[in-house]
C-alpha cells in the first residue's frame, strides 16, 4: 500500500507540473508546456485537405486546438474561433497583430498582440474577459503553470520581462527582468519556467515567485524557445548553433556549431524518445540524437524552414517557406507525403483526433485528415 501511495504521488506530481494534451486538444503551442512538440498519436498516412477557412489577411501565428474548436489569430489582430467543420463560432478584433499563439486554459482563449496587450477572451462566447498591458509588443505565446489550485499565465514581451499573471483575473503575479527583448515562449517543466531572449541568456525561474534560479551565457540571440525533455533543454540561437543543456548538471551537454552556409535557427525542436528535429534558414530539418548530438539525417526543402516539426513515434511533419507541407518517416529522413499549400508556411503545426492544422502566410486554416 505504502509503495502504491508512492506511485500515485509521483504521477499526480508529473501531472501539476506540465499541462499534458489530451487526444482532443493542443491547447500549448507546441502541444505540451514543455514545448517538446510530440504528440503519441499517429499522423494519417495518406491525409487530405478537408477544409479550409480564409482570414484573407497575412498571418505568421500558428493554431491551437480545445475541444474540437481551432483558434488562431493574424495580422489584422482577429482572433479566430473555428469549429471542427470549418464553420467560424466567433471573431474578436484586437486592433493589433497577433503574431504570437494563442493559449487555451480553462475557459479562456489568451492572446498577445503587437500592441504589448495579453487579452483574455472567453473560449465559447468570444468575450473579452480582461486584458493585461506590458510595454512593448508581444510576439512569443503564452504558456500556463500549475500546481494545485495555483496557476499562472506566463508570457514574455519586447519591454524585456517575463510576466506572470492570474488566469482568473489578469492581475499581475510577478515579472522576472532581463536585458533585452524576450521573443519566444516560456517553457514550463518539473516545476520551472525555462525561456531564451535577445540578451544570449537561458534563465530557469522560479514559477511561484520568477526569482531567477539559474542561468547559461550563450551569447548569442535567442529568437525561439527551449523544448525540454527529461531535464535537458534543446535550443538553437541566432548563429545557427544547436544546443543541449543539461539542467540537472548545470553544463551544456553538446553543441552543434553552423555549418558555411547554415541559417539563424528560428523554430523550437521537437523531441520525441531519443531523436530531437529542428528546421533551420539554411532551408534543411535536421534529425539529431538527442544523448549526444549526432547527426541522424537532414532533409533539403526549397525554402527557409521558420516554424516548428511536430513528432510522432514514426513520423515528422512541418512546413517550409516554400509553400510545402511535408511528412517524412522519423527514423530516416525519407519523405512519406506533401503538399503544396501555394503560399509560405512559417506556421507550426496542431494535432489532434487524426487531424492536423496550418496556417498558411497568406491567412489561410488548412486542415487535414481523412475523409
Amino acid at each position: 500500500m505504502k509503495y502504491m501511495f508512492i506511485i500515485l504521488l509521483l504521477l499526480f506530481t508529473c501531472r501539476l507540473s506540465v499541462a499534458q494534451v489530451t487526444d482532443d486538444n493542443w491547447t500549448v503551442f507546441r502541444g505540451k508546456s514543455d514545448l517538446s512538440g510530440s504528440t503519441r498519436a499517429e499522423l494519417p498516412d495518406s491525409p487530405v485537405l478537408l477544409w479550409k477557412v480564409t482570414s484573407d489577411v497575412r498571418t505568421k501565428s500558428s493554431p491551437v486546438i480545445s475541444d474540437g474548436i481551432v483558434y488562431f489569430g493574424n495580422d489584422k489582430g482577429t482572433l479566430y474561433a473555428v469549429s471542427s467543420e470549418g464553420k467560424v463560432k466567433w471573431k474578436f478584433e484586437t486592433g493589433s497583430p497577433i503574431e504570437a499563439p494563442p493559449l487555451v486554459f480553462g475557459d479562456k482563449v489568451f492572446a498577445g498582440s503587437s500592441d504589448g496587450v495579453l487579452r483574455a477572451v472567453n473560449k465559447l462566447t468570444g468575450k473579452l474577459e480582461w486584458s493585461y498591458y506590458t510595454e512593448n509588443q508581444i510576439v512569443g505565446s503564452a504558456n500556463v503553470w500549475i500546481s494545485g489550485k495555483q496557476a499562472g499565465i506566463i508570457f514574455g514581451s519586447y519591454d524585456y520581462y517575463l510576466h506572470c499573471a492570474d488566469p482568473a483575473s489578469g492581475k499581475p503575479l510577478w515579472r522576472l527582468e532581463t536585458m533585452n527583448y524576450v521573443n519566444g515562449t516560456p517553457s514550463v517543466s518539473n516545476n520551472k519556467i525555462i525561456f531564451g531572449g535577445c540578451d544570449g541568456i537561458i534563465r530557469v525561474a522560479d514559477p511561484r515567485t520568477g526569482t531567477e534560479r539559474d542561468n547559461y551565457e550563450i551569447g548569442v540571440y535567442i529568437a525561439a524557445s527551449p523544448a525540454v525533455v527529461n531535464e535537458k533543454a534543446y535550443f538553437g540561437d541566432y548563429d545557427g548553433t544547436f544546443y543541449c543543456v543539461n539542467m540537472q548538471e548545470g553544463r551544456i551537454d553538446w553543441m552543434i556549431k553552423p555549418g558555411e552556409t547554415s541559417g539563424a535557427i528560428l523554430g523550437i525542436p521537437a523531441v520525441i524518445s531519443n531523436s530531437v528535429v529542428i528546421g533551420n534558414e539554411d532551408k534543411y530539418l535536421y534529425c539529431y540524437n538527442a544523448t549526444d548530438g549526432r547527426s541522424v539525417w537532414k532533409y533539403r526543402t526549397n525554402g527557409r524552414i521558420t516554424g516548428s516539426a511536430v513528432v510522432t513515434p514514426t513520423k515528422v511533419l512541418f512546413g517550409s517557406m516554400d509553400g510545402n507541407i511535408y511528412i517524412l518517416g522519423l527514423a530516416n529522413g525519407k519523405k512519406q507525403w506533401g503538399f503544396n499549400a501555394g503560399a509560405p508556411i512559417s506556421s507550426s503545426p496542431a494535432v489532434s483526433q487524426g487531424r492536423f492544422y496550418f496556417l498558411t502566410e497568406d491567412g489561410r486554416l488548412l486542415a487535414f485528415g481523412v475523409k
